[in-house]
């Protein structure tokens, strides 16, 4: 698996994943973030005022001996920054979970809560940024405070096989992160195969891209079945 000589990463101290998703979910580095996640717990969505919000940065998801990695964007500030669970409490989350199940990678296909008894087969969910940002935007230093976790998550996944980039950011810093040059345009369906590891990009399931139908459920179903096949 990669290797990374990042001072950050060595400062961890993280021998665990079960260490790194503790040390993820008490990180407050990114001032500008804690408000907004803070605020956004808060004040809460009308639909949700009964909720009890997560509020604070959002652990991976999914079990240690994972040889599938999906890597997203950031939590979004009414779905898991409210439920605490990586793309859980919104319709981005209704399309990957279903998806995911389809191809054999969950014991059912809904996440709505981190109690629900979902179950990932050797499948893993993060996100570039751990915290739910304004508008959906990080910044450039949120962005390289939060990586730090992501090389070590990579590090201690002992069979990563396959990392699936939602969306043009996640690629981009995926591939800048396993050394991938010259770096391919981002394109859905993309494959590229770097340290034994294949990265395979899919659009983002965000609603933005499935209501237009720029990514259909269609489309990200294969993706997910190709990323199975890969990881057998």
């Amino acid at each position: 698996m990669a290797q990374f000589d990042d001072p950050q990463v060595s400062k961890l101290g993280i021998g665990e994943l079960n260490d790194l998703d503790k040390v993820v979910s008490e990180c407050r580095l990114c001032h500008r973030l804690v408000e907004w996640r803070e605020q956004a717990a808060s004040e809460k969505r009308a639909s949700f005022r009964d909720d009890d919000y997560w509020g604070r940065a959002v652990p991976s998801f999914g079990p240690a001996d994972a040889s599938i990695l999906v890597v997203g964007l950031a939590p979004a500030a009414h779905g898991a920054n409210r439920t605490g669970r990586m793309f859980t409490g919104d319709r981005s989350g209704d399309w990957l979970y279903r998806a995911i199940w389809q191809a054999g990678l969950a014991n059912q296909p809904e996440s709505t809560a981190a109690d629900d008894g979902l179950e990932l087969i050797k499948t893993r969910i993060t996100s570039i940024v751990r915290c739910a940002p304004p508008a959906n935007k990080p910044t450039v230093q949120e962005r390289d405070q939060c990586l730090p976790y992501l090389r070590r998550e990579i590090e201690l996944l002992a069979q990563l096989q396959v990392i699936v980039c939602l969306g043009s950011f996640a690629w981009e810093n995926c591939a800048r992160e396993l050394g991938v040059r010259p770096r391919p345009r981002f394109t859905h369906g993309l494959e590229h195969k770097v340290g034994g590891v294949t990265l395979l990009c899919s659009y983002h399931p965000s609603q933005r891209n499935t209501f237009t139908g720029l990514l259909t459920e269609e489309m990200l179903g294969d993706i997910f079945q190709r990323a199975a096949e890969l990881a057998r």
